[in-house]
This record gives structure tokens, sequence and C-alpha cells, in this order.
């Protein structure tokens, strides 16, 4: 049996621990872990034991353990709940390996919380925030953001248990759920101080609500869906799905083309994708639907437009999709490097956003362009040829039937041409 134990324990102390679990801590030579835990077992440790915080100093638990095995001893590291749940289980066992080291858990907060409420966890998904202040989320917010894992699973999930913080808490999360157009879809339970004094379990309430309401620390949040949520479309919306000006004036690439410069971008779940002259904001949002771990950069440089956008956004309740009013190339330099880069207005630009694109795109990355005038088109046949750029070109030509007395015709839309490269070994 390994000489170094990582003990999962309970706000209940003693009381919530094996027999083989408190021995092991009655026995211990050295003990690692919060002043709260080793509080909790004050009168089991050993007088000459020796006792070490672990607050703050993660990275030196793996050198206690090792020098106090090497001279023979036996360390315990305590922890809450199940160590390998969220918790410092995970790193330890990369650290010191099973050889050395055993995990002995505890009835996890997670599942306390889902007994307190009555709930059957075995669907829910976890998600931890119990890390550094992740600050405020606003909407310009992006993938950087301590919140922003969060919010990625809530999108995806029925059921989330969230392991929170002093500082990112129920209030914050339903601030969170709130600027990003989430409230009235969700709603959130929380079960705060299991197994201490002044326990408390707030069964399921309003976002608004939850934002009124105060929570003892230490905490936990459970979040659904109001109403089961059905699968949604990804791409290929109607185009009346968005918003655009009116009458006839917004700009919005149709459903037809937009589905083929998708296919041309080889979206994956994790790109990162930028649209560039996004007009109504449609090929960036349906590229978000499509890329659940990833993130889309929109430029467009029209107040209106952007106005628009925004609409949009908060339709589809996109958190995966930020927008920036400007005019391109100004303000690309602070975005991440993209997998897939869609030109569908260039300001007058095309040249340069073209160098720019191939330039950041990251290996085996994508780049698509509509173009519905010769002269456009041939500039950018142009440019890529400069850059030997390996490209390829398609013109898609839709007709859609409209009625004439009783009978039906095809009447056509503006041809567009579809120009796609490939970032290679430049």
């Amino acid at each position: 049996m390994p000489d170094c134990h990582v003990i999962g324990v309970l706000d209940n102390g003693a009381a919530g621990m094996t027999r083989m679990a408190l021995q092991l801590i009655r026995q211990a030579d050295l003990l690692i872990g919060s002043p709260r835990t080793l509080g909790l077992f004050a009168n089991e440790i050993r007088p000459d034991a020796r006792r070490e915080d672990l607050t703050g100093r993660f990275n030196k638990i793996p050198h206690w353990v090792a020098s106090a095995l090497k001279q023979g001893r036996q360390a315990v590291v305590l922890a809450t709940g199940d160590p390998l749940c969220h918790g410092i289980g995970r790193y330890l066992m990369e650290k010191l390996g099973t050889e050395q080291c055993a995990v002995i858990p505890n009835t996890s907060l997670l599942q306390l919380a889902f007994a307190r409420l009555g709930l059957a966890w075995q669907e829910a998904q976890i998600c931890s925030i119990h890390g550094r202040d992740a600050g405020e989320w606003n909407p310009d917010a992006g993938p950087d953001h301590g919140l922003y894992p969060l919010l990625r699973k809530i999108r995806r999930q029925q059921l989330l248990a969230i392991f929170t913080s002093r500082e990112n808490s129920p209030g914050r999360i339903a601030r969170m759920l709130d600027a990003a157009s989430l409230a009235d879809r969700y709603e959130m339970a929380v079960a705060e101080r299991l197994l201490q004094p002044g326990e408390r379990v707030f069964g399921f309430m309003s976002v608004a609500e939850a934002k009124q309401r105060q929570f003892a620390d230490p905490n936990m949040v459970i979040l659904r869906p109001v109403s089961p949520r059905p699968a949604e479309v990804l791409f290929g919306l109607e185009d009346d799905a968005y918003r655009r000006r009116k009458p006839n004036h917004g700009l919005i690439t149709k459903r037809e083309v937009r589905a083929v410069s998708l296919a041309h971008l080889q979206l994956r779940p994790d790109s990162i994708v930028w649209d560039i002259g996004a007009g109504s904001g449609a090929v960036g949002m349906e590229a978000a639907r499509l890329c659940p771990d990833g993130f889309v950069f929109a430029m467009e440089k029209n107040t209106d437009d952007a106005a628009i956008i925004r609409r949009n956004q908060q339709r589809f309740a996109l958190t995966n999709y930020r927008l920036t009013q400007a005019r391109a190339p100004r303000g690309l330099e602070q975005w991440p490097d993209p997998d897939a880069v869609f030109i569908g207005g260039s300001g007058g630009e095309l040249a340069q956003l073209i160098d720019i694109a191939l330039a950041r795109l990251r290996q085996g990355g994508r780049l698509v362009m509509n173009f519905i005038t010769l002269e456009n088109m041939h500039g950018a046949i142009d440019r890529l040829k400069k850059h030997h750029a390996d490209w390829a070109l398609c013109q898609l030509q839709v007709s859609h039937n409209k009625p004439i007395l009783d009978m039906q015709r095809l009447q056509a839309e503006t041809p567009v041409w579809i120009i796609s490269a490939q970032r290679g070994n430049q």
C-alpha cells in the first residue's frame, strides 16, 4: 500500500469518515491541508505530526510528500469531497503516480447537492469556476474570460453542476446569464454550507430572483433549462430568420450561398473564425453554431448594420460570437490567429485583407470570399496568385420559384462567385 494518501473530507469531520480513513489520519507523520480541513481533525492528528498549510502552495505538495516518503514517513493530504472531482487529486496523481499515492474519496459536494434537491445526477455535466476572480461577464468578452468555459457548457447541456467560489458566485452567474440574453431560458438552485452549521438549500428559482439574493459561501449551483431545449438547427436558416435593414438595404449572404461558403470553410467544432464585412451576421452566426468549442470574431463598419448584428446575436443568444464595429483591417491585430476567414465585404481594402488573412491563418486554414462583381473577383485572384496560394473558384447561380397566375416560374438570383484558398507551408 502506498505511504501517501489523498483523503476526501467533509465539513462534518470525523463523523463523515470511514474507519480506514480515520486510522490513516491518526497514523500520519505529515498532514497537508487547508487550515479549515486540518482543524476538522485537530483531535485525531498526532501531537508530534507535522502539518502544512497548502493554501497558495499547491506546487510544494509533491516535494513535501516526496521528502516524507524518502524518510520512511507516512503522508496524508486532506481534500474536500472526492479529490478526483475538480479537486487536487488529479494534480497529485500526475505528479506522484499510483505507486506512491492512493486516493480515498468521500461523498462529493456535487452528490450532496443533488441529494438535497432529490435530483438524479447521472446525466449532469460538471463545471468548476472555483478559481481566480473571473470578473463580470459582458457581451464583448471573449474566449479568454474566466467565465467563458461555463457559458460554453451551458449552451450544450441540459443539467449542469457548478462549483463556485466567493468571487465567482451564484449572483455573478445570474448576471452573466442576463448579459448573455439567457436569463429567461434557465433556472438555478443553490446549496450552501453543506454539512456546516447554517446549511441551506434553495430550490430552483428564476435567474432574476437569484440576482437579488445573497448566498453564503461555500455553495454549489445546479442549472437547468426552464423547459427541455430542442436541438438547434445549426446552419441553413431561412434568410428571414435574421433581422436586416429595410427596405431591402440590409446586406445578407443568402441561404444557399451561405451553406456553400460554410462548406468551403471546412469548420471544426473548435475553429476560430473571422467574419469580415459581417453585414447582418448570418455567416458568422451559423459558423458559431457549427463551432460550439470555437469562437467567431466578426467585424462590420456600418453603424446601422452593426446594430442589426447585435440584435441578431441577442436573438440567437450566441455566446461564442463577438462583434467589433470598425473598418477592417483596423483591429484585426488584436484577434487570435484564425482557422478560417470569411470575407463578405472588403470596404475597398480587399488586397490588404487577403494579405493579412494568408499571413495570419493557421496551418491548413481556409480563406473564403464572396463576390458579385467581376472586378473584385479578378482582384482577389490576382492577389492570391502573388502569394502563390492554392485557390479554387466556383460560381453559384440560384433560382427560386415564383407564382405567375396559377402556375410557377423560376426567378434567378444574382450569381455569386465563391473563391476559397488554403494556407499551406508559406
